[in-house]
């Protein structure tokens, strides 16, 4: 780690060492949830890949689902929204507006995405190109009936809100399930010496897989203190929300999971989810050449993960002594440049997105320049979330859609038994690859904004914050 990064960490460290109280042992810890629809209306255009895509219809409501966590001096909350991703701008707002109605620290409160692919498109480069199309096109974009964004930051807020007006004395419990057969790391290193992202099932020039999974099924899991009836859990799985596709609003293998949970828990139990890292990672299994698409598949990776999830639930170790306590710090990283030549030559080639006139590595190079100068910056701001529930229990909040990697380093390096890493979080910047696959090149990298080394760095800082919670 550099000098300067050393210094902004320790003195961000010291400040936060100050503002932010730390409960005792002696205290009880009162939880509350809340969900709130956030389902845009019919029309609106789609995200998740690169072409414009209209939404018809809902197959299942998309949610943000809140936990409010007190105990003593210390608040804290973590939504939890059926999005592809959550960009600064709104998780920014929404934190600002949730302190300002219940006076809970705005770095206390985390925002992730699920990664939805079957969510709405209204952030980034890709949406200002199709929004700038429609108006040069018709005078209006009619795809984008309500200001998604907007409405996005005062739900949030008002979950935050709710959850907090639902606290009540509980007990956590918190620990690992193990889940095979599900996730993949979708990098392979190829015969041509390459390596490739989702090269096909039963491809005969694949030579080995060019990366590892994390089975680990990190759960925290909220029971009412007087009568143990189970009320929530968040559940935390490294790996990809794309099975589902299609023109519906859907959120993919999670809906599939609260079904489960709720089967065996009852209708008011709540279901939340966090992505694991799982940048690398999705349900694609290359040995087999078996359909992988649709509902039917969301809903056996949903039905197997709830099996999992349920059986572990009866003998989740229990936290004792709740040990409630939030850091966090900023780290800038660099991001790629591009000259202006390549910018100018990206705004052009943006009209090709979607059509057979530049290739798909070509499209997701060309958006990636574009979004990294409409970003106006040298560097990219990268917040890191830990959470302490106990001396044995943390949660960490990552932004980005993490490389599989830098989780487990943070998870190795980790002072707490139970350490859950969850992406996605407080902003959606693409993909945080390691040096590693930066090296090797693929999609993922094309589509990353940072330079190499970002996603070190972000671990370093995690592992830090983390070392600070245990002392």
């Amino acid at each position: 780690m550099s000098t300067p990064h050393r210094m902004t960490f320790a003195c961000l460290f010291a400040a936060l060492a100050c503002s932010l109280p730390t409960a005792t042992l002696a205290e009880e810890i009162h939880a509350g949830i809340a969900e709130v629809d956030i389902t845009p209306p019919d029309g609106y255009r789609m995200s998740g890949y690169f072409r414009e895509r209209l939404s018809t219809g809902t197959h299942d409501p998309l949610l943000a689902k809140a936990i409010y966590l007190h105990q003593g001096e210390t608040e804290a909350a973590l939504v939890f929204c059926d999005l592809i991703g959550v960009p600064l701008a709104v998780s920014q707002g929404a934190r600002k507006q949730a302190s300002a109605a219940t006076e809970l620290p705005a770095q206390n409160i985390l925002i992730a995405a699920t990664h939805s692919h079957t969510g709405p498109l209204y952030y980034g480069s890709l949406r200002e190109h199709f929004h700038f199309q429609a108006i040069v096109a018709e005078g209006k974009d009619k795809a984008e009936s309500v200001n998604f964004a907007d409405q996005l930051r005062e739900k949030l807020a008002q979950a935050i809100q709710t959850a907090k007006e639902n606290a009540r004395p509980v007990t956590l419990a918190a620990g690992y399930a193990e889940q095979q057969g599900l996730s993949f790391n979708r990098r392979f290193h190829m015969k041509d010496g390459t390596v490739r992202f989702n090269p096909g099932k039963l491809n005969p020039d694949i030579v080995r897989v060019a990366g590892p999974i994390d089975p680990e099924v990190g759960l925290l899991l909220l029971r009412d203190a007087e009568g143990e009836m189970p009320l929530a859990c968040l559940t935390t799985f490294a790996l990809h929300l794309d099975t589902v596709g299609g023109t519906e609003y859907a959120a993919d293998f999670p809906y599939y999971l609260a079904q489960s949970l709720q089967k065996q828990y009852g209708e008011s139990f709540t279901s939340l989810f966090a992505a694991g890292t799982c940048g690398d990672i999705n349900h694609i299994d290359v040995s087999h050449d078996r359909p992988q698409k649709g509902h039917e598949e969301a809903e056996r990776i949903g039905a197997a993960l709830g099996e999992t999830v349920i059986a572990r639930l009866k003998e989740l170790p229990l936290i004792g002594e709740p040990q409630l306590a939030v850091r966090s710090a900023t780290i800038d990283v660099p991001l790629q440049t591009f000259s202006e030549d390549e910018v100018a030559n990206a705004r052009r080639d943006m009209n090709k997105i979607g059509t057979r006139d530049l290739s798909f590595l070509d499209q997701v190079k060309t958006n990636k320049i574009v979004d990294v100068a409409l970003r106006e910056s040298e560097t990219l701001s990268l917040d890191v979330q830990v959470f302490r529930l106990s001396s044995d229990v943390a949660l960490v909040g990552l932004p980005g859609e993490v490389f599989v990697d830098l989780g487990l380093a943070i998870k190795s390096a980790s002072p707490f038994k139970t350490t859950i890493v969850m992406e996605l979080c407080n902003d959606a910047p693409a993909y945080i690859p390691t040096k590693k696959a930066f090296a090797e090149g693929s999609y993922e990298t094309i589509n990353t904004r940072i330079a190499p080394g970002g996603g070190e760095r972000m671990v370093e800082t995690a592992i830090e914050l983390l070392k600070s919670l245990e002392e």
